[in-house]
């Protein structure tokens, strides 16, 4: 099993991050029509914070793809939901419920499965001989 890098981790911090900043940005908006948004939402340091590090994650998020499968490199994005619930709460004082607890112990539990699940080379040969007979018709009743 290929060791966990710090890089892996990264892409749901920075996400959160991104969220925290949005959200303070988003609270100083105020309704002055789309112009007027757009402009107070592209002059505020909140907005442009978040934009950075929405930037910084997509580099981060790449080289993450490179060295994991899509697959098992997804999942780990999931740990965003946790940490957002955690912030909202911490940084918001908003309220944090029983079914959002087990909610996100069950989505660290699901992102822990994926990430330690061993895929066998036999087993991944096994599958491209099936899918590749799946797509030349072989294996079809007559």
């Amino acid at each position: 099993m290929m060791p966990m890098r710090f890089s892996w981790l990264a892409v749901p911090v920075l996400n959160t991050l991104f969220q925290f900043f949005v959200k303070h940005g988003a609270e100083q908006l105020s309704d002055g029509g789309a112009e007027g948004w757009l402009w107070q939402a592209l002059s505020s340091y909140w907005i442009l914070a978040a934009i950075a590090v929405e930037v910084a994650c997509f580099f981060i998020w790449m080289n993450v793809l490179a060295e994991l499968d899509l697959s098992r490199a997804f999942p780990l994005s999931g740990i965003s939901y946790v940490l957002i619930i955690a912030t909202g709460w911490f940084v918001f004082g908003e309220r944090v419920v029983a079914l959002q607890v087990i909610g996100s112990g069950l989505i660290l539990a699901g992102v822990w499965l994926i990430a330690s699940a061993n895929v066998e080379t036999e087993d991944h040969g096994d599958w491209h001989a099936k899918r590749d007979g799946l797509q030349s018709g072989a294996g079809k009743d007559g």
